[in-house]
């Protein structure tokens, strides 16, 4: 046989399109050709194959005129990823290795010039592509481990060798194996915190609702790590949401070690726009992303460039973000929370003694922040410094220690529960027709909730979030309707507006 096809993927943002690799030999003068649009990482694979087939003591078609296809020719085909495939075809079309078994099977590996596999980034995407397809895979023991995950039937092999053999049926490939998890590190928890109970309290609606939050306060005062603890009280990913999340870090090279964890990301203020949001000469997916069903934590927010905070405010309305190319156009997920904290001054205080900021420098300060940006937080609150004696009293030993991170996360699991049974969905991805209907007012709180948004000159989206807050704040207290205290507790939560109102 001098033609031969196997199957492989691509790989465009978080999909892998399926690409025939196809070999054909012919009489002439020889040469070894790669069409299909192939960038300079897929052209070097001619090397690599031509030495791992000689490597693995196998005959390469050294007299014939080898052209290789990956079709489709229209679609922009990089890296590693083919070499394995294009191998396997030119064997089966010099009749060294048949094409029955191979046909089943999709190969995701790169090869060394010794013959051995390698692994390739956005195996998972590639695996779900090829289980939809009603292929198995085979993979090299590096990839195993996401593969495993996937629950796709899958093979492992270290070599070109081990392949051929298996599909002459001279030998049995191992199944991929998920790697023991490492030993867990022991978790923060909110008893941690001293103090700050109204904070924790914000932070427990946050939870429930996955709405987003800002932290406004002086330095020290416990805002990172009130952050940081704010994955203790999230239940764990579904498996669906799980596999999302995996397919977006195995596109970029990285490995979740705990599958059904929330990502947590805190960039550091001085990551741009592409770092933030994604992008590059090959889209890659950005810290948003990468954050997917979890949470972006963004520390002294207002250290920020403004033009890359501003690049938040669309994929924290439509939960993605499309990155344009001239060749291509990439849609990333970015459903994500986001947690934000700040100073309320240049020097960190607002009032009292220590502050030395002017009112000038404070506006100036926090202009750095566009209105549009901020209105994207439907909580805030200042997070002060604790009460004189208290850190006193913990050295002394005194009991001090509020609830624990599972006593809250019990009380979250448990609203959620009420939410999805209801909308089967959070409170805060509740649409304008879904919040006239499950966060039904009646007519004098809706009343008074106008007033108060017109006297804190607040946007209409504010009126919206406000109601979800309030819907969060409900659940939790086990109500089937939104009342009046539940309206007052979540506008007492809009205090980034109050400051900006006070110093204007």
């Amino acid at each position: 046989m001098a033609l031969a096809s196997l199957y492989c993927r691509a790989l465009s943002g978080v999909d892998a399109p399926e690409v025939l690799v196809e070999v054909h030999l012919s009489t002439g003068l020889p040469s070894f050709s790669l069409v299909g649009l192939p960038e300079t990482s897929v052209k070097e694979a001619k090397e690599r194959v031509r030495s791992a087939i000689t490597n693995s003591n196998f005959k390469f078609p050294f007299n014939k005129k080898i052209t290789v296809n990956l079709a489709p020719a229209n679609l922009a085909k990089e890296g590693g990823r083919f070499d394995l495939a294009i191998a396997l075809a030119i064997l089966i079309a010099s009749e060294q290795l048949s094409e029955i078994k191979a046909k089943q099977f999709e190969c995701f590996a790169e090869l060394t010039l010794a013959g051995n596999l390698r692994p390739i980034d956005g195996v998972i995407p590639c695996v779900l592509a090829a289980k939809s397809a009603h292929r198995a895979v085979i993979v090299c023991p590096e990839n195993q481990h996401e593969t495993a995950l996937t629950g796709v039937q899958s093979y492992v092999a270290s070599c070109l060798t081990d392949v051929c053999a298996f599909f002459q049926d001279l030998k049995k490939l191992p199944s991929a194996q998920v790697k023991e998890k490492p030993l867990l590190k022991e978790q923060p928890d909110m008893c941690d915190v001293l103090g700050q109970e109204q904070a924790k309290r914000v932070l427990e609606i946050a939870a429930v609702g996955g709405h987003n939050l800002l932290l406004v306060g002086p330095p020290g005062t416990g805002k990172s790590m009130l952050a940081a603890r704010f994955m203790t009280l999230l239940p764990p990913l579904c498996e669906e949401h799980a596999l999302q999340t995996a397919a977006i870090y195995s596109v970029c090279g990285k490995t979740r070690e705990d599958w059904y964890q929330p990502p947590y990301r805190s960039p550091h203020h001085s990551a741009s726009s592409v770092a933030l949001v994604g992008g590059g000469g090959k889209p890659k997916p950005g810290e948003i992303s990468l954050s997917h069903r979890g949470v972006l934590f963004l520390d002294e927010l207002p250290e920020f460039p403004r033009a890359v905070l501003d690049s938040l405010r669309q994929p924290l309305e439509t939960n993605e973000v499309t990155i344009s190319r001239a060749a291509n156009q990439v849609t990333f997920p970015a459903n994500f929370q986001l947690i934000g904290a700040m100073n309320p001054s240049p020097c960190g205080h607002i009032s009292g003694e220590l502050r030395r900021s002017t009112p000038d420098q404070v506006l100036r300060y926090l202009g750095r922040l566009s209105g549009p940006f901020l209105d994207r937080f439907s909580l805030s609150i200042m997070v002060p410094l604790l009460p004189k004696g208290l850190l006193a009293s913990s050295q002394t030993g005194s009991k001090l220690k509020g609830e624990t991170s599972t006593q809250i996360k019990q009380r979250v699991l448990k609203a959620r529960s009420r939410q999805l049974q209801r909308q089967d969905k959070l409170n805060h991805n509740l649409s304008t027709q879904e919040i006239a209907e499950f966060c039904r007012l009646s007519e004098q709180d809706a009343l008074f909730l106008e007033e108060a948004i017109n006297k804190m000159g607040l946007s209409i989206r504010a009126w919206h979030s406000l109601l979800k807050v309030a819907r969060s704040i409900a659940d939790l207290a086990e109500s089937e309707t939104v009342e009046r205290q539940h309206l007052l507790e979540s506008l007492n939560y809009r205090a980034m507006d109050r400051l900006l109102k006070n110093i204007s």
